[in-house]
């Protein structure tokens, strides 16, 4: 029973339960807020039964709220009715009251119809207004924009591009972030960087015209430059000239005021006229427009490209540097091309020069001077191959001046030029050579034209004008009368007048080298001793080698020499005169001309002795002696006669010399007197030769009486004095070998030689064994071949058989002789 009661408490309690969340679901329900989803699901999710019992409790639920609503509705109704009473009462003057509103509605309409025109008027306007306002506040930004970019592209229309770039930048930085949201400003920020190229591209193409003007116009500019520096230096003298004579006139006339305004009132004149004579004179900015260069380097410097600039301008510099170093290949043939060189190479720096000054970076010193380096070296190496062609002192002399002028321009720009200097003493010692070759010319001429013979004077002034000429002193020839001659030729004042030139041409090439007085003295005298030692000497030696020149010729030749070694002294007066260099300064040079001229008339000397010999073997040739001959013909050979009669008349032209001078007659007595003697001892050596001649195999007795004759003429024509001066008999001696040898077999005297050989009072001390050896095996062989000729008689002639016998002994005694000397030797 217990379990029973319990039983029906828990389904009790189930039972409510489940009302209890029917309740909750319906509650749920009707709150209109959760999701109903939910709730359904939480009900039909418990029971299967749950559905019907959950229609059920709507049911209900809906029921109670039917009674209620009808309690309400009963509790309302009296209210409602009223209500609609009321309502009905209303209606009457509700109609009424909308047929008034419609009409005043309708009164009101028509009558704001107007207002509402106005109005949306009024609104537009204000609209309007507004956007007005909009847009000139739109423009007042928008304006300086256009205006900065109309400007723009005006500068870029005038090529203002530095301007421009300017613009640009005001553009950039501060009015196009103002406006960036147009369209038209994309477009300009769009626009700027091309023109910045353009302007690049502009300006790169204006530099371009640039480099090629300057390279038109250096060689333009490079003469005016020369043109003004030459100028400078002319101006620099005179005024350096004029300030000497004014302190002279000075020191002179004293301290007087009147000289000294002149003074001033002169070098007042003379400086305005070279302020105009300068302002006359155009400037390398008058001849090219430099503008391109800046505009160039502002606008990349603007840019960024500073450097790039830079570069390219100095790469470009340096190929155009190294088109005007290129010579052409006929500078060097005439003064126009080294000209036209020069003046490129200055046009070149002076336009160098002027950037370095006007712009800040673009040339550097550095550069200038490492492209001066490199282009001075290459002008050296131009300069020393070239000129070597040059063959025409003028020639070398004008590139000299050249050079002293491009030096000195160069070096007022700042350049060292001492390199340049150096060159000139190169260029010097080659002048010297062109003038030597030159004036080698001049004295052939001179000695070809000259008819060596004494200059005749006929009177006073004939003989003043050779004296003028020529420095001749000679107290003797003064006090004899007109007519007269000088003892030198004609080419004597004349050689003496084109050392001179030479001494002048030579000191031209000196001036303008900034050297001391003392160094232009010893360049002068060195250069004057190479004419005299190497040129003049040279050409004496040829003439005096040449064929045609006879004895008398060479006479004078010798007498010239003389007075031109005489006349050196007076031209190293002449180099001191003109440098004004004492010559008893320490390091004062010499001229060498004692020794030109002595080694000059040895040669002639020699060459007299040469002739004389030669002519002597000349007649030695001719000579015909029939060696095989009985007897003499009793007379001397015709040959010999002719040959002294020749030496006699050469040795006369000694004697009609000039000799008013003591030292002329000394020196024509003594080289007659050696010529006398030479060909006397070449005579005795011939003759000498011709008997021991090897082709020469016999000679009879006959043969030897008939040269016996021919010695005995040679020797009394040394006996006959044909040269004064000689003592005793020393002229005779030359023949002395000859003598003795022809008395020896003359006589037959083989006793007496052999007997005294080897002593000092021998007879025949100078007829040497092995001489009479080989004349006595002829004399030998000569006798036999007679002997076999006349071999019937022979056995009648007995003294020819002894004297056979005595010659194999003689001979047999000789060959001893002979050989002692050879094994003492």
């Amino acid at each position: 029973m217990a379990t029973k009661s319990s039983s029906n408490l828990s389904e009790l309690y189930l039972e409510e339960k489940k009302d209890q969340i029917y309740d909750n679901a319906l509650a749920e329900i009707q709150s209109f807020e959760l999701p109903l989803g939910t709730t359904l699901r939480s009900v039909y999710d418990d029971q299967p039964n749950a559905h019907q019992r959950f229609m059920e409790k709507l049911d209900a639920c809906i029921r109670n709220h039917d009674r209620e609503i009808e309690k309400m509705c009963n509790f309302h109704h009296q209210g409602f009715v009223d209500a609609i009473t009321e309502l009905l009462k209303v209606r009457a003057d509700a109609e009424k009251l909308k047929v008034q509103v419609t009409d005043t509605n309708r009164r009101l309409q028509d009558a704001g119809k107007e207002v509402i025109a106005q109005t949306e008027e009024i609104i537009r306007c204000r609209v309007q207004q507004r956007n007005i306002t909009t847009v000139v506040e739109k423009l007042q930004l928008c304006l300086p924009v256009l205006e900065m970019y109309s400007k723009l592209k005006e500068q870029m229309n005038v090529k203002r591009y530095y301007s421009a770039l300017k613009t640009m930048e005001q553009l950039e930085n501060l009015y196009l972030p103002r406006v960036s949201q147009y369209r038209f400003c994309q477009i300009m920020i769009e626009n700027l960087p091309k023109l910045r190229e353009e302007i690049k591209e502009i300006s790169m193409s204006d530099l371009k015209d640039f480099l090629e003007s300057i390279r038109k116009h250096s060689d333009r500019i490079g003469e005016t430059a020369m043109k003004q520096a030459q100028q400078q230096k002319t101006f620099n003298t005179s005024l350096q000239k004029q300030n000497n004579v004014n302190y002279g006139r000075n020191m002179h006339l004293g301290r007087s005021r009147i000289l000294e305004s002149k003074n001033e009132i002169t070098l007042k004149r003379t400086f305005e006229e070279d302020d105009e004579h300068e302002e006359e004179v155009l400037t390398a900015q008058d001849l090219v427009d430099f503008s391109p260069v800046y505009r160039c380097l502002h606008i990349y410097s603007v840019l960024g490209d500073g450097e790039i600039f830079e570069n390219y301008y100095r790469k470009q510099r340096r190929k155009q540097a190294r088109l005007v170093l290129q010579p052409q290949s006929s500078m060097h043939e005439t003064v126009e091309g080294y000209r036209r060189y020069f003046s490129q190479i200055v046009g070149f720096f002076v336009v160098e020069d002027h950037i370095l000054h006007v712009t800040q970076g673009l040339v550097t010193r550095t550069y200038t001077d490492e492209l001066w380096n490199m282009a001075l070296s290459k002008i050296i190496a131009v300069l020393r191959t070239h000129s070597s062609y040059c063959s025409d002192p003028d020639l070398v002399l004008e590139l000299k001046n050249l050079i002293v002028v491009f030096a000195d321009t160069l070096q007022g720009y700042g350049f060292p030029v001492n390199r340049l200097f150096d060159l000139l003493f190169e260029i010097r010692d080659q002048y010297n050579e062109t003038l030597l070759k030159k004036w080698s010319v001049l004295f052939r001429d001179i000695f070809e034209a000259d008819n060596y013979s004494p200059i005749p004077v006929a009177n006073e002034e004939e003989y003043k004008i050779v004296i003028s000429k020529f420095p001749f002193q000679d107290p003797e020839l003064d006090k004899q009368s007109f007519p007269k001659k000088l003892p030198m030729s004609q080419s004597v004042p004349q050689i003496y007048i084109q050392v001179k030139e030479f001494i002048y041409a030579s000191l031209k090439f000196s001036e303008s080298l900034h050297r001391s007085s003392t160094e232009i003295d010893d360049m002068l005298r060195k250069s004057t001793n190479l004419l005299l030692t190497r040129t003049l000497s040279s050409c004496l030696q040829n003439l005096i080698k040449k064929p045609h020149i006879g004895l008398t010729e060479l006479v004078q030749i010798i007498i010239n020499t003389t007075h031109l070694e005489q006349a050196c002294k007076y031209l190293e007066d002449f180099i001191s005169n003109i440098t004004n260099i004492s010559q008893v300064t320490v390091h004062t040079a010499r001229l060498y001309g004692l020794s030109t001229f002595k080694d000059a008339r040895h040669a002639a000397e020699g060459e007299i002795y040469t002739k004389l010999n030669q002519k002597i073997d000349e007649f030695i040739q001719i000579a015909d002696y029939d060696w095989t001959m009985s007897e003499s013909d009793g007379r001397a050979s015709g040959y010999l006669m002719d040959l002294i009669n020749f030496l006699r008349s050469t040795f006369q032209v000694f004697t009609h010399l000039p000799n008013n001078n003591n030292d002329h007659a000394a020196m024509s007595g003594k080289v007659a007197q050696t010529a006398c003697m030479s060909a006397c001892q070449h005579l005795s050596t011939s003759l000498m030769q011709m008997l021991l001649d090897n082709e020469l195999k016999q000679i009879s007795m006959g043969a030897i009486q008939q040269f016996n004759l021919d010695v005995i003429q040679c020797e009394l024509f040394a006996s006959s004095e044909p040269v004064p001066g000689f003592q005793g008999d020393t002229l005779q001696l030359a023949f002395i070998d000859l003598r003795q040898l022809l008395d020896l077999f003359m006589v037959w005297d083989w006793s007496t030689y052999l007997a005294d050989y080897g002593q000092a009072t021998s007879k025949y001390l100078r007829v040497n064994p092995s001489t009479a050896l080989t004349l006595l095996e002829k004399v030998h062989r000569g006798m036999k071949d007679s002997s076999k000729k006349n071999n019937i008689f022979a056995q009648f002639r007995k003294n020819d058989r002894d004297k056979q016998k005595l010659i194999e002994t003689v001979v047999k005694q000789l060959r001893s002789l002979v050989n002692g000397m050879s094994q003492h030797t």
